[in-house]
């Protein structure tokens, strides 16, 4: 499906032109994956009418072959059950929801297995539905951009002016962040970035002040109970 769209995008093909009410034509928009589902289920093709989700014989022609047509349905029902297996494994994602490509296109987290080994992503939404050709950041390694973000965070929220005064609870960040869960991780990450920008040669990451506040209270908190069970 990826192919297919990058080939009619290349290609410079569109969808229908249409003239609106007051007479202007609209021109068509570039294809991507849901247009391209959507005329792949449209029975019209082969010759029925669909009326609230029922399809009945229609008055027209088929322009496609029953038996093609029967082939590509079945192909397109199984592939979600391939996705939903492979997505059961409930792989963490610690910058879900945080993280954009250039011209702040949302990334989606992504994942596949070669010989048993698992590769986790961030993708282009963008170029998952028109193809990667024209997309400058197609996906990222994972772990190599979560790595990049711990860092950060780590080296903020540890350095001398941070933590002195108000801040001194954040002295405990470091040892405390290597002891949690991945789910905990992920909730502190959402708690302090507020957004994630990758550009070709650059991470930006930008922090969310309240929720520094939020973290300073809970580790404040956490101490007593470290130094009780020590």
């Amino acid at each position: 499906m990826t192919r297919l769209v990058g080939e009619l995008n290349e290609e410079g093909r569109t969808t229908k032109s249409r003239v609106t009410r007051d007479g202007a034509v609209k021109k068509g928009r570039p294809f991507d994956k849901g247009i391209i589902y959507k005329l792949l289920r449209n029975r019209v093709y082969v010759g029925d009418a669909v009326h609230k989700g029922t399809a009945y014989p229609g008055e027209h022609d088929a322009i496609i072959d029953p038996g093609l047509w029967d082939r590509v349905e079945a192909a397109l029902a199984a592939a979600p059950r391939r996705r939903a297996n492979r997505s059961r494994a409930q792989v963490p994602a610690l910058l879900k929801g945080l993280i954009y490509g250039p011209g702040g296109r949302a990334m989606t987290p992504t994942h596949t297995r070669k010989k048993g080994k698992l590769y986790r992503y961030y993708v282009s939404a963008h170029a998952l539905r028109t193809g990667f050709r024209d997309c400058p950041i197609g996906c990222v390694p994972a772990a190599e951009v979560e790595g990049a973000v711990i860092g950060q965070l780590r080296t903020l929220l540890t350095a001398p002016e941070m933590v002195a005064g108000v801040w001194e609870a954040l002295r405990s960040f470091d040892a405390v962040w290597d002891a949690l869960f991945p789910a905990e991780q992920a909730r502190i990450v959402q708690l302090l970035v507020e957004r994630i920008d990758v550009a070709p040669d650059a991470l930006e990451i930008r922090l969310r002040l309240k929720g520094l506040g939020s973290l300073v209270e809970e580790l404040r908190a956490a101490q007593p109970a470290r130094q009780d069970a020590a």
